[in-house]
This record gives C-alpha cells, sequence and structure tokens, in this order.
C-alpha cells in the first residue's frame, strides 16, 4: 500500500496503541491489570504496520522472533505462581512487596502483575507469530 496519508498516520497511531497497551497491562479494564487485552493492542499495533508498510519492515519492529517471546512469556507465567507457593502453599496467590522510590514514596508491586506480563508476552508471540506464518503462505 502507497497511502501517504496511511503512512503518517500509522506513525501516530501506533505511538497511541502502544502507550495504550502500556496502561492496559498496568490497569487492567476492571483494575487487576490486563495482560490479554494489552498484547492483542500490540499484535493489532504490528499488524498495521505490516497493512502500511509491509512485512519485511514489520518483522524489524519486533526486537526479538515472536516464538522466542512466545516461550518467555510462557515461562514467566509460570515463575509467578512461584511466590504464591512460597508464602502461602497455594500457587497463583497474590504476593505483593513494596519498591522503594526516592523521598517518602513507594510502588507497590505483585505476582499478579508478573502473570500479566506473561500472559501479555504470550499473547503478543502467537499473534505476531500467526500473522507472519500467514503473511508466508500469502
Amino acid at each position: 500500500m502507497n497511502s501517504i496519508v496511511l503512512q503518517a498516520a500509522t506513525r501516530f497511531l501506533i505511538t497511541l496503541l502502544l502507550l495504550f497497551a502500556v496502561f492496559l497491562l498496568i490497569r487492567g479494564h476492571n483494575e487487576p491489570g490486563g495482560g490479554f487485552i494489552a498484547g492483542l493492542v500490540v499484535a493489532s499495533a504490528i499488524a498495521l504496520y505490516a497493512l502500511t508498510c509491509g512485512m519485511s519492515a514489520a518483522r524489524t519492529l519486533m526486537p526479538l522472533d515472536p516464538t522466542i517471546l512466545l516461550g518467555t512469556g510462557l515461562a514467566v507465567a509460570l515463575v509467578s505462581a512461584v511466590p504464591g507457593i512460597i508464602e502461602s502453599g497455594a500457587p497463583l496467590d497474590g504476593v505483593w512487596g513494596e519498591v522503594p522510590l526516592p523521598g517518602d514514596r513507594g510502588v507497590k508491586l505483585g505476582s499478579p502483575l508478573l502473570f500479566d506480563l506473561g500472559v501479555f508476552f504470550t499473547v503478543v508471540g502467537s499473534a505476531v507469530t500467526v500473522l507472519l506464518s500467514l503473511s508466508e503462505e500469502a
């Protein structure tokens, strides 16, 4: 596709989609976190970029091979069960800790965020793998 308008809009939309995905990953649609939907938003941004700039450009947009990202996501989701097992004996039980920041503030982080990161990486990796494999067949 050689639409100048679409190429200009894509640069702006990809930035917005990636920022929105970070928001969804941290906040979720109903508070805890939204690794699945954030992964779908990132995969949509990559699909938009592939539609506008071509599949070879979309491959260079990904820093890692999507299958490595998929495996990493599964491993991170699996590791997120360990803190719950250690703390209370129940896997995937939420364990929270505070990360100190400069000043008197701190940020509470927990194992549910680690699980959401694993889901996020898995969804991005699997969706982009499907997208790339479909483009090779066409």
